[in-house]
């Protein structure tokens, strides 16, 4: 199988980086393009009653984050251009799930690589899991590795 389109979703944490390595291994061997991409579930604004909303700073703050997440993922692509792989960054709106498989189709990707946060159990269940929804639904190869972040121990 020789991959020329690597769709990468990442949400900015640590856990989630754990697919950079074995993206840029993929993408220097089958010299694939990669595309970055973010997903801005947003957030919807709700109000008590007789509350008076404050639109202008709930989207002063949406561009702001989404902006921080831009320059995020720019500074991976710069990193991975000056090693000679080609990236793009896309930035979705919606469901996550949705905005993953959405930039797959639109991508043209042949993989799909993200790790999961490798939550269990309770955790799961509640929070639902972003991996296992998409590798239920994704209609192209998906690699997934489990990653595990631990938190340094204070001392």
């Amino acid at each position: 199988m020789m991959y020329k389109k690597i769709l990468v979703p990442l949400d900015g944490s640590l856990r989630a980086e754990a697919i950079l390595p074995h993206v840029e291994s993929l993408a220097l061997r089958f010299n694939a393009e990669v595309a970055l991409l973010y997903v801005d579930a947003g957030s919807d604004l709700m109000f008590e009653r007789d509350e008076v909303p404050d639109v202008d700073s709930f989207l002063d703050t949406r561009r702001r984050l989404i902006k921080k997440h831009h320059l995020y993922l720019q500074a991976i692509a710069d990193k991975w251009q000056s090693t000679g792989i080609a990236a793009e960054v896309r930035i979705a709106r919606g469901a996550v799930v949705a905005g993953i498989i959405n930039a797959a189709k639109q991508t043209s990707a042949d993989l799909v690589a993200m790790a999961s946060h490798g939550e269990g159990g309770e955790e799961r269940t509640f929070y639902g899991s972003v991996a296992v929804s998409v590798l239920n639904r994704i209609d192209r190869p998906l690699l997934l590795i489990r990653s595990r972040y631990l938190k340094p121990s204070a001392s």
